[in-house]
């Protein structure tokens, strides 16, 4: 990618799988980049047994469904932007509406709402079954804009696989 070239949504897609391979939590629990476009980001966490929270009745612990859902919804907020800034949650509601269950991978989709001068507004949705979801985040980020942004963030987002950026 060279300076002033608008990216992608496979360049996005890249950029956004390297984003969640630094997190590592998200790199342990092998957390996937599905799909990247200005209006929605669709990721999917496989399923692995450290998921769990409740081992009894194999269900998906909530705070690995809070993750997931701060992870898709602050990923939608940089190919939504103008340019790449850091932009760190500033607070995220999650509505549980049934349990994860053991065995099965858990999709995860957001978008961009609306983008203030200050705050960028989400909504996400996670799933294991079409039609049938486990959560649902809204989740708000401030804009830290490109004074508080570190000199190469974009450089780093965008790097090829061999850049050590």
């Amino acid at each position: 990618m060279t300076h002033g070239q608008i990216p992608s949504d496979a360049d996005w897609r890249r950029a956004l799988t390297r984003f969640v391979t630094v997190i590592p939590h998200t790199r342990e629990l092998g957390l996937e980049v599905l799909v990247v476009t200005s209006e929605v980001t669709t990721m999917r966490l496989p399923w692995c047994d450290d998921l769990l929270g409740d081992t009894a009745r194999g269900l998906v612990h909530g705070g690995v469904l809070s993750m997931l859902l701060d992870t898709v919804c602050g990923s939608a907020v940089l190919p939504a932007l103008p340019a790449p800034e850091v932009c760190p949650t500033l607070d995220l509601r999650v509505d549980h509406f049934r349990p994860g269950v053991v065995g099965r991978a858990i999709l995860a989709e957001a978008r961009v709402v609306r983008i203030t001068e200050s705050v960028v507004f989400t909504e996400g949705t996670l799933w294991q079954e079409a039609g049938r979801p486990l959560a649902r985040g809204i989740g708000n980020f401030v804009r830290l804009g490109p004074r508080h942004t570190p000199d190469g963030f974009a450089e780093a987002l965008f790097a090829k696989e061999n850049d050590h950026a």
